[in-house]
């Protein structure tokens, strides 16, 4: 940024110069010349004006490049930040899909092992309340386990490009 402003003031200052010289070519054409000393040195001035002008004019035109490529830079760097947010987004709403996932598993859990409570404590010991306690227990295993993989290949992926940066120095 200070970049930018840098050749902001650069800008300014050479359009002011080219302002001056403009002015100072138009003050010496005004008033008639009459001796021959005065008109030859007049031409040498305007020829080093213009020489001014036109350095001016390149080093503008320099500026204004470096400007341009500045903000391509720019623009770069914003859209990778976009993608960044756009990644780091999925990675969230993943995360939510699998922490309601987690939710509702346990809930099923809880009422499925209060019902083999209620049946044991009548004495009625119900295989099926068991089979079904034993497969919410593993369902909320495996969800347990896909959030804690997911959460593993989150931190490898952020890993490696620091691996393949340092790979390569």
């Amino acid at each position: 940024m200070s970049d930018i402003t840098e050749l902001e003031q650069r800008l300014a200052a050479a359009l002011e110069r080219i302002s001056a010289g403009a002015e100072a070519l138009n003050a010496q054409a005004a008033p008639p010349t009459d001796s021959p000393d005065e008109g030859a040195a007049d031409s040498a001035e305007l020829e080093k004006l213009r020489q001014a002008l036109d350095e001016e004019k390149t080093a503008n035109a320099q500026l204004e490049e470096r400007v341009r490529v500045i903000h391509g830079k720019l623009e770069g760097q914003v859209a990778g930040m976009d993608d960044e947010v756009a990644r780091l987004r999925e990675q969230a709403a993943a995360a939510e899909a699998d922490i309601t996932r987690l939710r509702t598993v346990n809930a099923e859990l809880r009422r499925i092992n209060n019902d083999l409570r209620a049946a044991n404590a009548e004495g009625v010991g119900d295989a099926h309340l068991i089979n079904k306690s034993m497969l919410a227990e593993l369902d909320a295993l495996r969800a347990l386990r896909d959030s804690d993989q997911q959460e593993v290949d989150e931190v490898i992926a952020e890993l490696m490009p620091l691996v393949q940066e340092e790979k390569n120095a």
